[in-house]
Order: C-alpha cells, then structure tokens, then sequence
C-alpha cells in the first residue's frame, strides 16, 4: 500500500531552499507562497534580484515612477514561469472609507490568507506612478509553480525547510540577509544545514 504524503498548505509561508538545491533558478533562494492547494502551489522568490530597477520597469511599460523610494529597489526573479510578466505582492490596501461595492481596488488581486495581496494588473503600477499605491511592495517578473502533489514530493525529498512567513524578511530586510533571516526564523544558520552536516 502506497503511503499517502499528508496534506499540507504552505500558503503564507516561506519556502527555504536546503544547500543541496543545485537548480540555479532556486539555489538559496526563500519563496513566499501566495497559493497551495491539492492543484498545486504559486509562490515567488523574494531574494533573487534582477538586473532591472524599479525606475527601469516603469520606463519599460511607460509611466513615471512617483516614488522616490523605489526608484532603485531591484525587480525580483519571482521564478521560471511567466518572466515576462510581472508580480506585485504588497501589503493591503487600507481605504479611508470602505468600498461602497465589493469589487476590489485593483483588477486582478489575489488576496492571500495571512495577510499580504499580490496583484498581476496594471492599475497597481499606474497607482504607483502617481505616489500612491501600497506603501511597501516587492516587484517580481515570473513565479515559481508546482503540480498537484509535486512540492509534498519535494518537501518529503527534504529540498525545502518550511516556515511561517514574515512580511518583515519581504519588505524591511537587505536582500542579501533574507535567507539567513529566514533560516533565522527557525532557529537555524545557515552552517547547521551544510550539505555535509549530520553525516558523520
């Protein structure tokens, strides 16, 4: 009899990569999950900058940039899928006064459990352009997509640690210190999980 891989939802939680992840795209690299279900999974990489500014993105899609904040943030890796387009996972947007409908503020917004939104439509970036928008935002093209069951595999193959996410690693944490702050929120550095380590 098949032993069954028990049922999980990661949704708004990190994944971290174990230091034997060879594939380039996911070597240490820390995943926020915006979706899991028995369909599968979504997430996007939070600490694979790409060569792209924030400034370069909007001369790309042709808006000016009204947040001097942002103008050198880098545009996220977020995963093989999709590189062409782009992921805006952000804080919620907190209206002054309720929304007289129950459409959202933007057009396309997935609203994840937990806390956080990510939004895939083009009124967020025109938001933005005008000094608006959500205050604190991470910018990815592509994200990363697992099939019905695939990331149960790999988690039982122990290529990722998992964790409840925190928005602090996302959005106030260098880039270059959000693996070791999440691996943190485990109780671990990164030296206890060396691929060498427990094999005496």
């Amino acid at each position: 009899m098949n032993a069954e891989i028990p049922s999980i939802n990661l949704t708004h939680h990190f994944l971290i990569a174990m230091p034997g992840m060879q594939d380039d795209t996911f070597n240490k690299s820390v995943v926020y999950m915006c979706e899991h279900s028995e369909r599968g999974a979504l997430g996007l990489v939070i600490n694979k900058p790409s060569e792209m500014t924030m400034m370069g993105l909007f001369e790309k899609v042709d808006l000016p940039l009204g947040r001097l904040d942002l103008t050198l943030s880098p545009v996220f890796q977020g995963g093989p899928v999709h590189t062409e387009r782009g992921f805006v996972l952000h804080e919620p947007i907190v209206l002054a006064e309720p929304l007289t409908s129950n459409d959202p503020i933007y057009a396309s917004t997935l609203s994840i459990p937990g806390g956080l939104e990510m939004t895939t439509s083009r009124d967020v970036l025109e938001a933005l352009s005008t000094g608006a928008g959500p205050k604190k935002v991470l910018i990815s093209l592509g994200y990363a997509a697992w099939a019905q069951g695939q990331l149960e595999s790999e988690i039982a193959e122990n290529a990722w640690l998992t964790v409840d996410a925190d928005p602090d690693v996302i959005f106030d944490t260098p880039v270059a210190q959000r693996y070791d702050k999440a691996l943190s929120l485990l109780g671990l550095e990164s030296w206890m999980i060396s691929p060498g380590a427990g094999h005496a």
